[in-house]
């Protein structure tokens, strides 16, 4: 246990120490102005409570990424909690943190507007086609997964169920943002912190032993068709760091009434997913037994997490179990779908310019994208998801290094803050194309991480030639 509650204490000393230098590095300003008041609009630019946007923006990255993916990568055993700590702080709530700065103090624009910005109008146009299909997988991953797990407790076939999802999916990207989503993700919010909070008390009360990190080569993962570099730091995922996190952050930058809530309230949220993830993937390792028998487990059940999930709520918490099984596999993924969508709507509306005060233009956004939505639930959820985890990371890279260009037209000091995170993470996502047999599979050769490194180099070396290059000519922030 002391590998895991030395990860924890450093999660939480994080939010104080790490996260007041990055308010330095940000300069953060209490007196200026957000695009709550300058933008105002009634529907996405109105100022929201700050508890509730905590909650809102712990729910909108959240879905099933801290309990899924964290049990997935505590199959390669104690090595998982040092990727959720490490990855959590240094990349995972800087890049939330930082974009949603940077969103801030440019009106509250969409991931893609901020990318263009910083990185050029190449990098705009590719994450103008990037970020929404990634938004729509999103949306559509999370009608599946709901969808599912509701038909296997009731008696309502299947097809129902992915129609009142949808309905409400599209009921809530259309209203405005405090009528559904500030009023009903709050509760699920606190119920998603009370889940994990009773895994912990579970751990700490109960018969259980947790692994220490005493050898990284307790693997349990087949070494050839899933190495540690690079499956387990895509498997884990949002409960370390999440390209998606950066389109949500937007959506809560229209909402603050001040700078200083940016800590708190994106920075803290991450920090609340990787304390969540942490949890998840020691309750994995203990509840089963140890490495072994999860990774037993999981085999044996097609690696369903969902499954698991299920297992260790129901056995230890009984009818308590039930509900909060119900809340981590179906209340945590239909949050995050439907900020997904109105993402989308935002992203298209700030790419053509066109104003969200109107219930018919909105109507006129979303039709078109909840078609290609529902068109993805009907596709084979195992295609769907291949590509995701991988989609997801790629685009935590593209934000990693507009963040870079955002430091260094600063003049910061601190650029290195960013550049490191964004280097490792084109290596990570580069060895996934060569290892994986989702796309070129070399498996885990030396040609394919020399490969991985030789692709990292050209792309770091282009990018921080175009960011100089900007410097030079002017660019500012």
């Amino acid at each position: 246990m002391t590998t895991f509650l030395i990860c924890l204490i450093v999660l939480v000393a994080s939010y104080f120490l790490y996260g007041t230098l990055l308010d330095r590095v940000a300069g953060i300003d209490p007196t200026a102005d957000v695009p709550s008041k300058t933008m105002y609009d009634g529907v996405d630019y109105l100022p929201l409570p700050r508890w509730r946007i905590f909650l809102i923006q712990l729910l909108n990255i959240a879905g099933t990424g801290p309990i899924f993916g964290a049990i997935l990568g505590a199959c390669y055993g104690p090595v998982a909690f040092l990727w959720i700590t490490l990855g959590g702080i240094f990349m995972g709530a800087m890049h939330d943190y930082l974009s949603g700065v940077i969103s801030l103090r440019n009106e509250g624009r969409s991931l893609p507007e901020i990318i263009g910005k910083y990185l050029g109008k190449g990098m705009h146009r590719f994450s103008l086609v990037m970020i929404p299909i990634l938004m729509i997988l999103v949306g559509g991953v999370f009608i599946v997964t709901p969808a599912k797990v509701l038909t296997s407790m009731t008696a309502m076939p299947y097809l129902v169920w992915v129609g009142i999802i949808i309905a409400y999916y599209f009921v809530a990207t259309i209203l405005p943002v405090d009528k559904i989503i500030g009023k009903i993700y709050p509760i699920f919010g606190a119920a998603l912190i009370f889940m994990a909070l009773s895994m912990f008390g579970m751990l700490i009360f109960g018969d259980y032993t947790i692994p220490e990190l005493l050898s990284i080569e307790n693997m349990h993962y087949n070494a050839e068709k899933l190495p540690i570099i690079p499956t387990l730091f895509i498997s884990i995922a949002c409960g370390a760091i999440s390209g998606f996190h950066a389109t949500q952050s937007p959506l809560m930058a229209r909402c603050m009434t001040n700078e200083q809530q940016s800590r708190p309230r994106v920075f803290g949220a991450m920090i609340a997913e990787s304390v969540i993830a942490l949890i998840w993937a020691a309750v994995a390792m203990a509840f089963f037994g140890g490495v072994e028998g999860l990774n037993g487990f999981m085999v044996e059940n097609n690696n369903d997490a969902g499954l698991a999930v299920s297992t260790i709520s129901v056995t230890t918490l009984g009818a308590i179990g039930s509900i909060l099984t119900l809340l981590g596999v179906v209340a945590a993924p239909i949050t995050s779908g439907d900020t997904a969508f109105r993402s989308a709507r935002l992203i298209v509306a700030d790419m053509l310019g066109i104003e969200q005060r109107s219930i018919v233009k909105r109507l006129l956004i979303s039709l078109p994208l909840f078609a290609l939505g529902i068109g993805i639930a009907f596709i084979d959820f195992d295609v769907i998801w291949r590509y995701f985890a991988w989609f997801n990371q790629a685009l935590s890279v593209l934000t990693l290094w507009m963040i870079t260009a955002w430091l260094s037209r600063k003049g910061s000091k601190c650029t290195f803050l960013a550049l490191i995170p964004a280097m490792i993470m084109t290596y990570v996502c580069s060895a996934f194309v060569f290892v994986s047999n989702q796309f070129i599979g070399m498996g885990a050769s030396m040609a394919a991480y020399v490969y991985a490194a030789a692709v990292t180099a050209i792309i770091s070396g282009l990018i921080i030639v175009k960011i100089r290059k900007d410097i030079k000519y002017g660019a500012t922030v």
